[in-house]
């Protein structure tokens, strides 16, 4: 792989290649709509960071961006692995949030279906993951980090907290 990247920007550097044209036309409404797509992150957002920093101050130690399920090509925010607890901080855009999310107003039928696509594809994930007994929390990013962190404490602690019978 590294080697890769060293003739990459070889090609690149000395002139050889100046720039790869794209066969194909983008999704995207514009190519400002495309960069701002591209640039968004997948893992490490400032709300999970926010939250992790907090729970990480309460003193609670937990796994980032892992698959809780090996066969599902989806990953938790947060993990507890023990304890089968799964966390999402899910995005109030690209999930939904039914307090902030607003439609865009190009584009509209590329997003509404990506949207939709998103939430279906959240609650298939916590299906499947309940089914394999799993605890799932999902937070919106617009919850404080410091009561997000409480949240996932209490539940923590619930869950570590041997039951009486």
């Amino acid at each position: 792989m590294i080697n890769l990247v060293l003739a990459q920007n070889y090609v690149h550097r000395s002139g050889k290649i100046r720039q790869v044209a794209r066969s194909y036309k983008s999704w995207a409404s514009s190519e400002a709509a495309r960069r701002t797509k591209v640039a968004t992150r997948g893992r490490d957002t400032r709300p999970e960071v926010n939250v992790r920093s907090a729970l990480h101050r309460l003193g609670y130690r937990f796994r980032v961006c892992v698959r809780p399920l090996p066969e599902l090509r989806r990953s938790a925010d947060i993990v507890f692995p023990r304890l089968k607890l799964a966390v999402f901080i899910d995005g109030c855009f690209w999930h939904g949030c039914p307090e902030h999310y607003s439609q865009p107003r190009t584009n509209t039928a590329y997003w509404s279906s990506k949207i939709s696509r998103n939430v279906e594809r959240d609650r298939d994930t916590d299906a499947r993951l309940r089914d394999a007994g799993w605890n799932v929390i999902r937070l919106w990013e617009h919850i404080e980090p410091a009561d997000a962190a409480r949240m996932i404490a209490a539940t923590v602690d619930e869950q570590r907290t041997p039951s009486s019978s």
